[in-house]
């Protein structure tokens, strides 16, 4: 028998004199009903001289198999099957490299997780994966003919080889040897996954290829789900990684580094010394590191990991402790993430970190010493802080705090331009702030209008009647709702005006009194507001209304005027249609007329006439008399009925008009529900004040509060600058690119979830949740999509999604994402959570996406993790879910058009420019399609970014067994590359790209990059 080992061994390149240490384990198979076949003992043999990751793998391994005999089969609740593994002709692949004596082959049943459910395998560290990758699994080998085949592949024990059976060739061929392994990539990133044939056979996350030999040929493989090959990717490119140093280089593993540290937080807690702690105690230390994770979810692992050992009771020893906490803890699409940017260790180090910031988290400026913060702010460890690592729980750490959160932290404050004329900007507004439900039966609180203010609001309505004791009183209509002196309010927005935001406040006058306490009114006014109170007049020779910064800390009262040379202390002036639809909605016509009011008619004095000065209401005939004789201190109020027919019929006049003027779309009252209008559907056409029911939660609600956060929440945001510019075509209702707007790519991979709650009120029983996404954009109606993930099946703590979308954004200043995570269930899926972003908010790379409740409170511990990317657009098409390096299709490319103005002087210049513009968009196009075919060439997806690309090319010429030699210079913005000598045929393509996308500069430095030097990747960055 030993005989045999040793040829096999010579064989395969090994060498015979490596003493080999037996590992007795267990197989065990599982028939097609889930019942267990007799196990068959099996010999392994690791050397003795082997690495500690290969022992470890090996120990793994054979620890698993024990655990399975103490457990149930992997075909319980909650476990993952690997869809479409088949009885090859009633023969499978054998388990180990040994194969059985008897010439049996089992049927195999193969299951791996990043889940938590206890029947799982869970793979947590690079041991796991090398355990996995040994026992092996079945996947589609995938040919240049576009043919698939069933294959079963496997990792040798001693890590050398990669095999896959069964196969025509001999066995000695079905083989790939771990050092001839250049790159693994995940994803369809080589031509034959890209092939038309292919493409749309299998998601992208179902796809990996490795690269291999020195003329870098690809052997493309399909698994049945994204966690299989998440850990074949894994495991790999540890040990492409791990083979290029020897042993006694290899850092200490951060294994001993984290295993160290638990022990230190249990031989804390053991304060006795006996060598163990109570569960609710063990529990409370693994939630006070994961405050999210629930009470009854880790006790149930304790207890799992006490039955393997056959423990029992309520004593919690230190290595199940351990092993309970690495468990539980660990997220594996954290740890592939890490390993992914660490070469040869499970934990990063400084310049692993920086790479990781700089080229996939997009940040400019990094330092070593910003780098050296962060592992100090967020490593647990002494040691780890100490050496300047950082492991997979200050990895995860990291990711999970602020400075990874998905909206860009600029944004915060107050990030844009505040001297554009007020007409420039959308203002965040509120009607019927007094209102806590809805306009009938709603009660009215002085809560309403301190909400609004808290939560950025700079236009508030107050409409106010006639009161007892010749107070004025604010309520709604003539329904039941509760009344408010109106001096309170004032009172209350006094106070909160300027809380939130020191820009100015509107205050929406709606006037149904009586000539006297219209007096009471500006008495007040006069003596709460003060200072505040912006008097003075507009300046007629001005054309644009100031500023926001002109106007800090000043309320600006918007109602109705009487003309300057009016004589009389009173006058008649017309009604707001706003106030005349309420009136006839509740039925006040009557009460009016005994007060001496006509609907059409109000009757004006002239002290409140006089204390409105910007914000005059006049009311709306038609965009040509606007333009000729409107004044820019007026502006016009539109019910939604009539905002929604102008911006179909006239998007165009609508834009134009909203450049100069400020204009109020509120909702119709025909919504006594106090619903919402969609405010997006106004915001295309320019309208600045688009009034909305604070009272309402829902999606109109969650677009209004998630658009206004991108300017520090100051309750002002500067519109697009087609809006803004004299000379601009936008037509509202755009159904493509619009002339002049480069438009973008968003690229979205749904990673997972985290502790997603079960929905409240929620009609199904139980605790299980069974959540899937919605990804959405609202914009122009060109931008507008949504796409969903699949449904996770009972698993709301750590839902792993692992899907991708694309996105075109033809207008990026007035796209919004959204995010909604719903339950899916028989009797109606119900909302859990929700986060909205705008367009311009986004920050790239792995990002995590807090999730807010239906009423706006952000839910704890509750995330998505996400990955972000933009790039520019390349060929037309609507969003489509489908993997990022899917290329999309070409079209003919849209060049500017101009529109004659009748000016002829004005449009020989611009037919002059044309041709010049025409060019312009065919040297942008060709960058842009270049960058795309190197971009491929490296394997990477259109959403990477130079960084990476440069950074891939040298890790090939780092990998290579042969000396190459390339020219890198670094004289100019971009470092040009040029081979000098044979270089392989797919570098020789890659530099070629390059060369197109960045001409060569004349003088060089050159690497000699070879098996043996190294070129810092410094260089190239």
């Amino acid at each position: 028998m030993m005989e045999e080992i040793q040829a096999d061994r010579s064989a395969s390149g090994q060498p015979l004199n490596a003493t080999l240490v037996p590992l007795m384990t267990e197989t065990e198979g599982l028939n097609q009903n889930g019942g267990a076949f007799p196990p068959s003992s099996t010999l392994a043999f690791v050397d003795a001289a082997a690495s500690p990751a290969v022992v470890a793998a090996a120990e793994a391994l054979h620890a698993g198999r024990r655990c399975r005999e103490h457990g149930s089969p992997r075909t319980g609740h909650g476990s993952r099957e690997c869809s479409g593994e088949r009885d090859l002709g009633g023969v499978s692949a054998p388990c180990g490299i040994m194969k059985d004596g008897s010439k049996q082959k089992q049927v195999r049943k193969k299951t791996v997780s990043f889940s938590t459910m206890p029947n799982d395998r869970k793979i947590n560290s690079t041991a796991a994966c090398m355990a996995f990758m040994m026992e092996g699994c079945e996947m589609k080998k995938v040919r240049s003919n576009s043919r698939m085949y069933n294959r079963y592949f496997l990792l040798d024990p001693d890590m050398r080889w990669l095999r896959w059976e069964p196969s025509k060739k001999d066995s000695e061929k079905a083989k790939l040897e771990i050092k001839s392994i250049k790159e693994v990539r995940l994803g369809k990133k080589t031509p034959v996954l890209r092939s038309n044939g292919l493409s749309d056979q299998f998601p992208e996350e179902c796809a990996f290829s490795i690269i291999y030999g020195d003329n870098y040929e690809s052997l493309d493989l399909v698994a049945s789900t994204a966690d299989i090959v998440n850990t074949w990717v894994m495991g790999l490119r540890y040990l492409v990684s791990y083979g290029r140093h020897t042993v006694d280089v290899i850092e200490p593993s951060q294994a001993s580094l984290r295993t160290s540290w638990i022990s230190s937080l249990f031989e804390a807690a053991d304060m006795e010394k006996k060598g163990h702690i109570d569960l609710p105690k063990a529990t409370q230390i693994i939630r006070g590191l994961n405050p999210g994770m629930k009470a009854s979810q880790i006790q149930l692992k304790f207890k799992e990991l006490q039955k393997v050992r056959d423990q029992h009771g309520e004593e919690i020893t230190t290595d199940v402790f351990t092993e309970a906490y690495c468990e539980l803890c660990t997220r594996p699409e954290i740890f592939f993430l890490l390993v992914q940017f660490s070469s040869n260790k499970e934990y990063l180090d400084c310049k692993d970190l920086m790479l990781f910031v700089e080229v996939e988290q997009g940040m400019e400026g990094v330092t070593e010493e910003m780098c050296m913060e962060i592992i100090h702010k967020y490593e647990p460890s002494a040691e780890g802080k100490e050496r300047g690592y950082l492991s997979i729980d200050g990895f995860t750490h990291y990711l999970l705090s602020s400075e990874c959160h998905i909206f860009d932290p600029q944004h915060k404050f107050v990030c844009q331009d505040m001297t554009q004329p007020l007409s420039h900007y959308y203002i965040n507004a509120s009607r019927n702030a007094s209102l806590l439900e809805d306009h009938f039966w709603g009660s009215s609180d002085l809560n309403g209008y301190i909400r609004a203010l808290k939560m950025g609001c700079r236009s508030v309505e107050v409409v106010v009647w006639d009161g007892p004791d010749n107070e004025p009183h604010i309520y709604v209509g003539n329904s039941v709702t509760s009344q408010l002196a109106f001096c309170k309010v004032l009172d209350v927005i006094n106070q909160y005006a300027f809380e939130s935001s020191e820009y100015p406040l509107i205050l929406c006058l709606v006037t149904h009194c009586s000539i006297r306490q219209q007096k009471v009114m500006v008495q007040h006014i006069k003596k709460i507001l003060g200072d505040k109170l912006y008097m003075n007049p507009p300046d007629p020779r001005e054309h644009y209304l100031p500023s926001p910064e002109k106007l800090k800390r000043k309320i600006l009262l918007k109602g109705k005027q009487l003309p300057p040379s009016h004589p009389d202390s009173e006058g008649d002036v017309t009604d707001e249609d706003e106030g005349m639809e309420m009136s006839r909605r509740f039925g006040t016509d009557e009460r009016d007329q005994l007060n001496g009011m006509s609907c059409k008619k109000l009757r004006l004095c002239k002290e409140l006439s006089n204390l409105v000065t910007l914000c005059k209401s006049v009311q709306f005939r038609d965009f040509e008399v606007s333009k000729r004789c409107q004044k820019y201190w007026e502006m016009c109020s539109f019910n939604e009925v009539d905002a929604n027919r102008f911006a179909n019929e006239s998007p165009e006049d609508f834009v134009c008009f909203n450049k100069r003027f400020l204009s109020r779309v509120y909702p119709s009252p025909m919504r006594i529900d106090a619903s919402n209008m969609n405010p997006q559907d106004f915001w295309k056409c320019g309208c600045q004040i688009v009034a909305m029911n604070y009272q309402t939660p829902g999606l109109m609600m969650d677009l209004n509060l998630g658009w206004f956060r991108q300017n520090g929440n100051c309750g002002y945001v500067l519109r697009p600058a087609i809006m803004r510019e004299e000379v601009s075509y936008f037509s509202a209702n755009a159904r493509d690119s619009l002339p002049g707007v480069s438009a973008q790519l968003l690229h979205i991979k749904l990673i997972s979830g985290q502790n997603l709650p079960k929905p409240k009120g929620s009609a199904a029983k139980g605790d299980v949740v069974e959540p899937y996404v919605y990804v959405e954009i609202h914009g122009i109606p060109a931008d507008c999509a949504e796409q969903r993930t699949k449904t996770v099946s009972q698993n709301g703590d750590n839902p792993v999604f692992e899907e991708s979308f694309e996105f075109q954004i033809n207008l990026p200043e007035l796209a919004v994402l959204r995010f909604v995570v719903l339950d899916d269930d028989y009797i109606g899926d119900e909302f859990i959570g929700q986060y909205t972003i705008p367009f311009e908010c986004l920050q790239p790379g792995y990002r995590h996406v807090p999730l807010q409740s239906l009423t706006g409170e952000f839910l704890a511990n509750t995330t998505l993790f996400v990955h972000i990317a933009i790039t520019n657009r390349r060929g037309g098409g609507k969003a489509h879910k489908r993997g990022l390096s899917v290329r999309k299709g070409r079209k003919a490319r849209e060049y500017t058009s101009t529109k004659t103005t009748g000016i002829k002087a004005v449009d020989e210049v611009f037919r002059a420019s044309t041709q010049p513009l025409r060019e312009a968009t065919d040297l942008r196009e060709n960058v842009q399609n270049a960058m795309v075919s190197f971009k491929e060439l490296c394997g990477l997806t259109p959403a990477a970014n130079m960084k990476q690309c440069i950074l891939t090319v040298s890790t090939w010429l780092m990998n290579s067994e042969r000396t190459l030699q390339v020219m890198v210079d670094l004289d100019e913005d971009y470092p040009a590359m040029e081979a000098r000598g044979p270089v392989p045929e797919l570098l020789r393509k890659v530099l070629t790209a390059y060369d197109t996308v960045s001409p060569a500069p004349a003088s060089s430095l050159i690497c000699s990059l070879s098996v043996t030097g190294s070129c810092p990747v410094s260089m190239l960055l």
